[in-house]
């Protein structure tokens, strides 16, 4: 099956009893819709599903299940196809055809999602399904995005403060104000995840973005739990790259703050050589000195190399952007009895 663009998207499995004739008019979209993206999470999923379906069920409100399969290597997509059709009535699979990152994960989800209010979860349980209350009621208020806060956080010792650092950082150098930025355990309504759609950028960070639309943020605190099973998925290289994607994407501070260095190191060396040409005149040559100047210039090589490398990152992010590739393909499509189609061009 190819979209309209050219695009390999897969195949779309539809549950018993569907007809095609199905008005898409008649079909009114779901009040509640769960994202969770699923990368090598085998261990935890059983444990996912016996939680999060129970609490769903009993909101009493209409709700729909999109769980993104992000090219896992072990049994999650047979666990997903099974829950399918244990559920196909609230339940949507996505299985993407490669591992594409979490932020692809969830823009897939966001593609395949249809209720007003969308909530995003992550599939190792850290962030307890009985919680999605909390989130719901801050939307029923009025409020068009809401944020959490985990209380007393399970991570580990590193994680935490490499957290604390890169939320003190993000403060500085953007005006996004988001307490902890870690946490993907989040509602939207469906004007926010629209305008997320509607940006079309290929490496970006979802929370973030989200942010910057809205027009009533709020963050409420949520119990935070220790990993379920298995083990997490983010590295400490991913981490780095994924904070790279948001300072990036949001702010071109890091730039600024190389050309006002570059400008000062410029007046200081001009300074310093006027010094030495005066000491030279007074006091006539000398060899002291030589390792000063050695150090200095690895320390002002050292700083040119480093400013060059974050003028490399947005140059790369520009390189990735006018591509166009898509951000992530869909391979498989199991979804309710609905006239819908797959868009894994996105």
């Amino acid at each position: 099956m190819c979209d309209i663009d050219g695009y390999f998207v897969g195949s779309v499995i539809k549950p018993p009893g569907y007809t095609e004739n199905i008005s898409m008019t008649s079909i009114q979209p779901p009040e509640l819709s769960v994202i969770i993206p699923v990368f090598n999470e085998q261990d935890v999923l059983p444990l996912l599903f016996a939680r999060l379906y129970p609490v769903l069920d009993g909101l009493g409100r209409s709700y729909e299940v999109v769980l993104v399969d992000d090219g896992s290597h072990d049994r999650s997509p047979g666990l997903l196809r099974r829950q399918y059709h244990e559920r196909p009535e609230v339940t949507r699979v996505v299985l993407l055809r490669a591992n594409a990152g979490q932020h692809a994960a969830l823009t897939a989800g966001f593609e395949y999602s249809h209720g007003k209010c969308v909530i995003t979860l992550d599939a190792d349980l850290q962030n307890p399904p009985e919680e999605i209350p909390t989130l719901l009621a801050e939307i029923d208020k009025g409020y068009d995005y809401v944020g959490s806060i985990r209380n007393m956080r399970r991570d580990s010792r590193w994680r935490h403060w490499a957290s604390l650092a890169m939320n003190w950082l993000r403060e500085k150098i953007t005006s996004i104000r988001m307490t902890d930025q870690g946490c993907m355990f989040r509602a939207y309504n469906r004007e926010i995840i629209q305008a997320i759609l509607d940006s079309r950028e290929s490496q970006t960070f979802i929370p973030a973005l989200a942010y910057t639309f809205a027009g009533n943020p709020v963050e409420v605190v949520v119990e935070h739990e220790e990993r379920a099973a298995g083990e997490s998925k983010y590295s400490l290289f991913k981490l780095i790259h994924l904070n790279f994607d948001l300072m990036t994407s949001f702010s071109i501070v890091p730039l600024q703050i190389f050309s006002l260095v570059g400008m000062g190191i410029a007046v200081i060396s001009f300074l310093f050589v006027i010094y030495l040409g005066v000491r030279r005149l007074m006091i006539g040559p000398e060899v002291e000195g030589l390792f000063t100047l050695f150090a200095i210039a690895f320390f002002l090589i050292g700083i040119l190399l480093f400013g060059i490398g974050i003028l490399g990152e947005y140059v790369g992010r520009i390189y990735v952007q006018v591509r166009q590739r898509p951000r992530f393909l869909v391979g498989t499509v199991l979804e309710p009895g609905e006239t819908s189609q797959d868009n894994g061009n996105a």
